[in-house]
C-alpha cells in the first residue's frame, strides 16, 4: 500500500458492543483496524456471527460504532450529522445485496434510476444515466423488462447498475452471489473485477472461500476481530 494515498476506507480500533454492561452484552467488533486503498478488491470473510455484517454496516454508514474511528474517503464519519451522513452514503457508497431488492412493478431502467430521484436529478437525465449504467453491466437490451422477466443473474446486474448510478467510489457487496448458481456467480465476480479495473473500490462480504479467492486480498473475521489472511 502506497504512502501518501488517502485510503477510501480506514477504521481504527473500531468496537461495537450491543447491550453493553448487561448480562446480554455482545461484543460484535473488538477493535478492528482496516485500511482499503482506492481501486482495491477486498473480501471480508467469516462465518455467521463473526462480526462481518456488523463491520459492513459500519463501513456503509448504516450504524455507528461504540468506540473507535471510521474515515470514509478521508472524512471522519463521527463528525457528520444525519443529513451529511445520508449525502456521504449516497455519493460515496453503492450497496449490492444477496436478495437484489428490486421493485417488481418497475422496469430495470426505472429500478436503476430510482436513487437519482432522491438526488433530484431531472427525469430525462435520470433515464440517460440509467441506460448508461445498464450498458456498463451488459444489460442494454433488457432496460424495459421487469424483474420477473429477468434471470437471477440479470436481476443482480440490475442491482449492481443501480449501485453504480451515482458513480460512487465504493461498492459494498453483501453475499452478492449467494442466490445465484456457480456459473452466474462467476460472471458477477468477473464484473466486480472489471469495475475494480475501472477505478471502483470493491468490498465483498462472504462466507465462501471460493468467492473470496476472486478478491485481491482477503480479511477474515473471527469473534469480532479482523485478521489478514495468511497472517495470525
Amino acid at each position: 500500500m502506497s504512502e501518501g494515498i488517502v485510503p477510501v476506507i480506514e477504521t481504527r480500533g473500531l468496537r461495537k458492543v450491543y447491550a453493553e454492561g448487561s448480562e446480554a452484552e455482545v461484543v460484535a467488533l473488538a477493535g478492528v483496524d482496516l485500511r482499503i486503498d482506492p481501486g482495491e478488491f477486498v473480501a471480508i470473510m467469516g462465518p455467521s456471527g463473526s462480526g462481518k455484517s456488523t463491520l459492513m454496516n459500519m463501513i456503509g454508514c448504516l450504524d455507528r460504532p461504540t468506540s473507535g474511528q471510521y474515515l470514509c474517503d478521508g472524512v471522519d464519519v463521527a463528525t457528520l450529522d444525519r443529513e451529511e451522513l445520508a449525502i456521504l452514503r449516497r455519493e460515496k457508497i453503492g450497496f449490492v445485496f444477496q436478495g437484489f431488492h428490486l421493485l417488481p412493478r418497475m422496469s430495470a431502467e426505472d429500478n436503476v434510476a430510482m436513487p437519482l430521484g432522491y438526488a433530484r436529478v431531472p427525469p430525462a437525465e435520470r433515464r440517460r444515466l440509467a441506460r448508461e449504467a445498464l450498458a456498463a453491466v451488459g444489460l442494454s437490451e433488457r432496460a424495459h423488462h421487469r424483474p420477473n422477466e429477468l434471470s437471477g443473474g440479470q436481476q443482480q446486474r440490475v442491482a449492481i447498475a443501480r449501485a453504480l448510478i451515482n458513480r460512487p467510489p465504493i461498492l459494498l457487496a453483501d453475499e452478492p452471489t449467494g442466490a445465484l448458481d456457480s456459473k452466474t456467480g462467476e460472471e458477477i465476480l468477473a464484473l466486480f473485477k472489471r469495475l475494480r479495473d475501472e477505478g471502483h473500490t470493491v468490498v465483498l462480504i462472504t462466507h465462501d472461500p471460493e468467492v473470496a479467492a476472486h478478491a485481491d486480498r482477503t480479511c477474515v473475521m473471527r469473534d469480532g476481530q479482523l485478521h489478514e489472511e495468511g497472517r495470525p
